[in-house]
């Protein structure tokens, strides 16, 4: 059997929050959440896999509070075989370094035999792109990010990035870790028969602090290493500038003030003002 283990979040629905400055968080629980979308097209990319491959079964591992089972069932719905809820009270307010080392520790007891790994490439809420490389860290497995296409073959897989204006191919041996790039594998819609069978039997498995074997005084929030200071939407600010005179005066005046902000934005040196004053 191809053991896919692909790992999602829970996000708020709405991008501002009411901020606990308290405990360095987000109040979670004062907004409808929803599957994070780039953990979304991670579940896509299993769930094609599993349509190639007969042999193929999904575990779908999420880490949150007990409202968090609710993008569980919807990944059964979508055809996701086992659904796991990691979530405890001492776990809550994990920063990325301590949410990566309570996902290995699960999958390190329950799932060690794994064929491939599956992440986001970075959550809607946080954005940092960190929880992937650092779960591969943890489990000591390769890893490649940001991939738009798999292909499986031979104990190992293929992949295509796009990074840095190049299309890459790489190939990688099994087991391993992939985050999938925001781009690819859009995901499908829900099936109402997907629904049916997700609720069909209540088998959501929900591990917390002791079932890990977590140290009985660890608390994610005081042991994380990184605080968030302060949340805040950035402020656009616009300046107008109105240019008068001759318009040959207008444009060398525009291209001497911003000539290589507009090169940057075209990519190319602008020197015509240059040498129309050279003639």
């Amino acid at each position: 059997m191809f053991k896919i283990i692909v790992c999602i979040k829970q996000v708020p629905m709405v991008s501002e929050l009411p901020w606990d400055s308290k405990t360095g968080t987000l109040k979670r629980e004062l907004a409808q959440g929803m599957m994070d979308p780039a953990s979304r097209r991670a579940l896509e990319a299993a769930l094609q896999i599993k349509e190639d491959r007969d042999d193929t079964h999904i575990t779908v591992i999420s880490m949150g509070p007990a409202m968090a089972r609710e993008i569980l069932y919807e990944a059964k719905a979508l055809g996701a075989d086992t659904g796991v809820l990691l979530s405890d009270r001492r776990m809550a307010g994990a920063d990325t370094f301590l949410t990566s080392f309570i996902l290995a520790e699960y999958i390190k007891k329950e799932c060690p035999d794994f064929d491939l790994l599956l992440c986001g490439s970075q959550t809607s809420d946080s954005e940092t792109a960190q929880v992937g490389p650092q779960l591969a860290g943890e489990l000591l497995i390769p890893a490649m990010g940001y991939v738009q296409s798999i292909e499986l073959a031979n104990g190992m897989v293929r992949v295509q990035r796009h990074v840095d204006d190049f299309m890459e191919v790489l190939e990688m041996d099994l087991p391993g870790l992939l985050t999938i790039d925001q781009a690819a594998f859009g995901p499908r819609y829900v099936a109402l028969e997907g629904i049916e069978r997700a609720f069909q039997t209540d088998d959501i498995c929900v591990v917390n602090a002791e079932d890990l074997g977590l140290d009985k005084n660890f608390n994610a929030l005081k042991d994380s290493p990184t605080r968030i200071i302060d949340v805040y939407s950035p402020a656009t600010r616009k300046e107008n500038l109105v240019l008068k005179g001759a318009v040959k005066k207008v444009v060398g005046q525009l291209f001497d003030d911003y000539g290589k902000i507009i090169s940057g934005a075209m990519g190319k040196d602008l020197k015509t003002h240059e040498h129309e004053g050279a003639k």
